[in-house]
């Protein structure tokens, strides 16, 4: 309770050094430089926060915050993004209770890929797809703060992809004494996991602290066969450089997951709509156990004749890591500069590829009429066996957020940016064979295929390494930013303006043949013939091909925000925004390829994606009371959805029209001074959406004109209530989640659903243990069945499916620090 009460704003000095050290977990050291120096101290007495779980704002646009002290309360390896989900407008479905499965996320009506999330302003979607890892994100304790901004961006956002909003997550600072703590944590499932922090405290002359932390943690599947593991390093090094907030940090991290996956639940539709579990299908349904073992017999045409649903064949490994720095560095008394420079190397899969081969397939052949590859060793080759190819996608990711701030006067301040994300993005799938060594139980050799293990790769009579992809792309993001901050009429009002202008390219290199006007390639050494028409023929094979190529891409936009926040009573603001937004074309979109009428290789590129969003809410923050409110609508343009253009004769992304979505969001925290120890949070929002056009897949009208988007439910309720007294600390959340459309044209939704959680902590601190405590924690207290995770359709006569949402799970802690 001390801790709460440390952070009310007791005095005017005090007010102003708590805001610059909140402003440091903004996204980058340029944007939190520039909100330190528009902190409006007005002498109000008032909280930074109500236990972590809501803090006050003085931004002109919607942004919600959660720190570290709410962040401690949740399981122990949770993923950030379920943390964050009693923040009004997001919706993130776990695909399990701990958080390493991944999971899918909402925001305003916008999916992972078009919302970016950064880590100490590092970009963290995929450069290719701007997918979102959310198991691979830093382990949550040793983040300070998480901030959503709803339809918004900061002006130096490096993102090529952020028309839902921004993520930002923040590191932990190193304290300035020696300590740290280790946690040891069990539950169901044989939940167990070992964390460990050290921290050094000032070391040497000039002050210089660093932390250094690992994490391990493994547990069964809660349906099903399999296990997921995930391993995490990670350190930080700060240099303090003078009084002024200068510094200098660097910092790096490295998580390793390797986990099996889970099943999703085919849908059937009721007669009123909702969504139940397809005949034969129950909540624990999943991969099967039993895999029939092939034969390998000379002189017989042996196959096998297995599926692809094997448990131990279904995995999805990764390794990501990142080296990362920030510092500023004052220049002169109305001059500051910020560099954040960044690397990242990630080499992760599409999931697990396998299937069966013949072992005189063509590709086997390559450029040969006749004869084989013995791929099971049986002496023969007259086989169909069993492979193993997955899409490997190894990416070497630099980056660059500087900004020079230039304080006008004492009320005014402009700041020029720069952001550089350059992205080497290269995808493979080499084919390595698989472990039969146990039949009736395979294994793979490599579960990055024949990437690693080349003992085990896959060559054909020509001597070509076996591969389903292989190409190059660079992914180079340029963009500038200026912003104008300035504060009017006695410091109570507060204007931002900003433009970013980003100029992206994409540098395209395809190694296989592109079937024409197809995503599909083919990787081969059969010979190929040219065509009067530019195109090739391989083998005995009847379509055409193009051959291997290279191109650029490039686009680029000009993007304004504004923002104005108005201070006019004590605890009273209100604030109004606009903001304009994008997301590009994705990598994959861009190599289903053919000929233009001048004969050069071109795709249906698709314009990028554009919102403009507005926004005008209102905040009352007190000592003991935290609240704000906010309505928004957002303009939605060139939505692009993958269908088959029957003019063109293919199947590729392209733009269907616009979608008009509005809706309000509301939260409030209150610290009732009457109750000691007491604190209640909730959150209200709606979302609606209007898709405008129906459009045409192949000769089938889709009708989603006048529809809503999927997976995105109209309304969320969450809430929470902690106590405490003593050295016992009490919490319980509930977060809503409404209606779901599953189908495209809305004929098929699911129910809606509240999740219960429940923790408890008994800190040790108050028999001498300082830091030390006891924990319990339960997910979905009343062990709801839901559905989660949604992969949809056009419509309910098509196959949808669904994740099943986590059930009831009991974790407990042991932390010791020291």
């Amino acid at each position: 309770m001390t801790s709460r009460k440390s952070l009310i704003w007791a005095t005017t000095a005090l007010a102003g050094s708590l805001a610059f050290s909140g402003a440091a977990f903004a996204q980058s050291t340029g944007t939190a430089a520039v909100e330190v120096q528009e902190v409006v101290v007005t002498g109000q007495r008032g909280p930074r926060n109500i236990d972590g779980a809501i803090v006050a704002e003085s931004v002109g646009k919607s942004r919600s915050t959660i720190t570290q002290e709410f962040i401690e309360t949740q399981p122990a390896g949770q993923t950030i993004n379920e943390i964050l989900n009693l923040i009004p407008g997001m919706s993130f479905t776990n695909n399990d209770a701990y958080g390493s499965s991944g999971g899918n996320i909402r925001l305003h009506g916008f999916d992972g890929a078009r919302i970016a999330q950064t880590f100490d302003g590092m970009p963290m979607n995929d450069s290719g797809n701007y997918s979102l890892y959310t198991n691979q994100q830093l382990d949550s304790e040793l983040i300070g703060k998480a901030t959503v901004n709803t339809g918004t961006t900061d002006v130096d956002s490096p993102t090529a992809a952020a028309t839902g909003g921004t993520i930002n997550l923040s590191s932990i600072n190193p304290t300035t004494e020696f300590g740290g703590r280790v946690k040891a944590s069990f539950g169901d499932n044989a939940f167990h996991r070992v964390f460990a922090l050290v921290n050094t405290g000032e070391v040497g002359p000039w002050g210089t602290r660093a932390w250094f932390a690992y994490s391990d943690q493994s547990y069964d599947m809660y349906k099903g066969y399999g296990d997921l593991n995930k391993i995490q390093y990670n350190f930080k090094v700060y240099q303090p450089i003078r009084d002024n907030g200068d510094f200098i940090s660097f910092a790096g991290h490295w998580n390793r997951n390797r986990n099996n996956n889970y099943n999703n639940l085919q849908l059937a539709r009721n007669d009123d709509g909702s969504a139940r579990l397809a005949n034969g299908v129950t909540w624990n349904s999943d991969f099967s156990n039993v895999y029939v073992a092939p034969t390998f017999r000379n002189g017989v045409a042996d196959v096998d004749s297995n599926n692809t649903n094997y448990w131990a064949l279904r995995q999805n490994p990764s390794d990501t890591g990142n080296l990362r720095a920030q510092s500023r560095f004052t220049l002169a008394d109305n001059l500051i500069f910020t560099f954040d420079p960044s690397f990242q190397y990630t080499l992760a899969t599409g999931g697990s590829g396998q299937w069966t081969l013949s072992e005189t397939d063509r590709t086997i052949r390559g450029s040969k009429t006749t004869g084989g590859v013995d791929l099971n060793g049986d002496g023969d080759t007259l086989d169909t066996v069993r492979l193993h190819s997955t899409s490997n996608t190894h990416t070497q990711r630099y980056g660059i957020s500087s900004s020079l701030i230039w304080k006008l006067s004492d009320t005014q301040t402009v700041r020029a940016a720069y952001t550089l994300d350059d992205a080497r993005h290269r995808q493979t799938g080499m084919y390595g064979k698989i472990d039969f060594s146990n039949p009736t139980d395979p294994r793979y050799f490599d579960p990055f295929a024949g990437l690693h293990d080349k003992a085990h790769r896959v060559t054909n009579l020509d001597g070509y390494e076996l591969r389903s992809r292989d190409r190059l792309s660079y992914a180079t993001l340029n963009q500038f930013a200026l912003e104008y901050a300035g504060r009017f009429m006695d410091d109570t009002l507060r204007v931002n303006i900003g433009v970013r202008a980003p100029y992206f390219k994409r540098e395209l290199n395809q190694y296989c043949y592109s079937q024409y006007k197809s995503s599909t390639v083919v990787c081969s050494t059969e010979t190929a013939t040219a065509q009067a028409d530019g195109t090739v023929k391989l083998g005995t094979r009847t379509q055409s091909y193009i051959a291997p190529y290279s191109r650029d891409v490039k686009f680029d936009e000009i993007l304004p925000n504004v923002n104005v926040n108005w201070n006019f009573s004590g605890p009273h603001s209100a604030y109004v925004s606009y903001a304009e937004s994008l997301t590009l074309p994705r990598t994959d979109n861009l190599y289903t390829v053919y000929f233009d009428s001048a004969k050069n290789i071109t795709s249906p590129i698709a314009q990028p994606e554009t919102t403009k969003t507005y926004d005008v809410g209102y905040r009352y923050q007190t000592n003991t009371l935290i609240a704000s409110a906010n309505v928004w609508y957002t303009q939605f343009k060139n939505r692009i959805i993958s269908r088959y253009d029957p003019d063109l004769g293919v199947s590729f992304d392209s733009n269907v029209g616009d979608v008009k979505l509005y809706g309000f969001d509301s939260q409030i925290g209150w610290s009732p001074a009457q109750v000691e120890g007491l604190s209640l949070y909730a959150s209200a929002s709606y979302t609606d959406s209007e898709i405008a056009n129906d459009y045409l897949d192949n000769t089938t009208l889709v009708k989603t004109g006048g529809k809503a988007l999927v997976e995105t439910p109209d309304w969320t309720f969450g809430a929470r209530v902690n106590y405490e007294r003593g050295p016992v600390q009490l919490g319980v959340q509930a977060k809503y989640t409404g209606e779901r459309w599953v189908t495209d044209i809305n004929d098929l939704y699911t129910d809606p659903y509240t999740v219960v959680n429940a923790d408890a902590k008994f800190d040790l601190g108050y028999f001498g243990y300082k830091g030390s405590s006891l924990a319990l924690r339960v997910v979905n207290l009343f062990d709801e069945k839901y559905l989660g995770s949604i992969s949809g359709a056009t419509d309910s006569t098509k196959n949808a499916y669904a994740y099943r949402g986590a059930p009831r799970t009991i974790q407990a802690t042991v932390t010791y620090a020291f």
